[in-house]
């Protein structure tokens, strides 16, 4: 499991970094988006997806751990 960090982009959306493999994408979906469940399965715009436990939204930036799907 990589340890991510989440944060906003210039435009408002959100960016995707997994530092070991200097892969850096914004994030196009998100499975939950609500303030008290946020995460679930992510899909980047490059089209890999990952899945973050679902939890209450964070304030980002954020690092936390995900699973490769």
């Amino acid at each position: 499991m990589p340890t991510v960090m989440l944060r906003y982009n210039d435009a408002g959306g959100l960016d995707f970094y997994v530092p070991k493999k200097d892969l850096e994408e914004s994030i196009v979906s998100l499975e939950f988006d609500t303030d008290e469940k946020w995460g679930g399965e992510v899909e980047l715009g490059d089209g890999s997806k990952y899945y973050l436990e679902p939890a209450p939204k964070p304030s980002l930036p954020q690092t936390m751990r995900a699973k490769r799907l």
